[in-house]
């Protein structure tokens, strides 16, 4: 699938983040603007048609193409998703993981596109980046399955640690395929059980599929490390059965994922253990 139309769709999941809150641009004559570290906002539709980042957007684009022809090929064999137009495939699995990416490892750029200085000399700006809670933050996407939204996260925050759990070894054998295909780092595969992993291990855990609430959401919950977050994909239909199974997290609004009439980003957070 080309990259520009990959871009082309998932513009909705990407600018959906925030809104862009930037000064008029320089005008004839007028210095360049002056920007602190601490004044740096977004600029989403700029820096998508520029192609930055750490893990340049142009090069997510492509990443995504080369993802979706791995993914068409193995789901010929074994089940990975039941969508196969490749248009929806960009929509519902990408767009959705996407939108998780933005809210919980928010890119930082410029307030504007026109040149600028850093008012703090010295002072060193990354921008644009994926912004972690930590410098190596560790996330677990449970039940990966076809690698939604555990991998294209990893695409969104490279500078993160992520270990994708997955019980049936076809599917862990699918995943493998695609972490070598993107030669991604940092990048673990469990072929097992969550059950098995230690617990409180990391700073985020991602669950897309909730099927049974009462017997997964706890042992999601029970991987997190202290102040760690637990992001779900879910329809706005499980949200009381979720909040009622983890009373214990604190429980952000639900945000509403574009183009869905039902479909949420939910985010907990672990209260600190006593």
């Amino acid at each position: 699938m080309r990259p520009d139309r990959i871009a082309e769709l998932l513009e909705p999941f990407l600018s959906a983040k925030n809104e862009c809150h930037s000064e008029p641009g320089q005008r004839p004559g007028e210095e360049p603007a002056v920007l602190s570290p601490t004044s740096l906002s977004c600029a989403w539709t700029e820096a998508l048609a520029n192609d930055q980042g750490p893990r340049t957007n142009g090069q997510l684009y492509q990443d995504i193409s080369t993802y979706i022809d791995i993914l068409q090929h193995w789901n010929a064999g074994i089940n990975l998703t039941a969508i196969r137009n490749e248009e929806e495939i960009v929509t519902r699995h990408f767009g959705e993981s996407l939108f998780a990416a933005t809210h919980l490892f928010p890119r930082v750029y410029p307030v504007d596109p026109v040149p600028c200085v850093v008012k703090d000399v010295g002072a060193e700006v990354d921008v644009p980046g994926a912004q972690s809670p930590k410098p190596e933050a560790r996330l677990a996407d449970l039940g990966s399955g076809a690698g939604f939204p555990g991998i294209p996260i990893k695409l969104w925050a490279p500078n993160i640690s992520v270990t994708l759990i997955e019980s049936n070894h076809k599917k862990a054998t699918f995943l493998k395929e695609v972490v070598r295909a993107l030669t991604l780092t940092d990048i673990n595969i469990q072929n097992a059980r969550a059950e098995t992993l230690p617990p409180a291990t990391f700073d985020v855990v991602t669950l897309r599929a909730v099927e049974r609430p009462s017997e997964i959401l706890p042992v999601a919950a029970a991987l997190l490390a202290r102040n760690g977050r637990l992001a779900l994909l879910i329809s706005s239909s499980q949200l009381e059965k979720t909040t009622q199974t983890l009373p214990n997290l604190s429980w952000a609004p639900p945000i509403p994922i574009p183009q869905s009439q039902s479909r949420v980003l939910l985010i907990g957070t672990q209260e600190p253990r006593k």
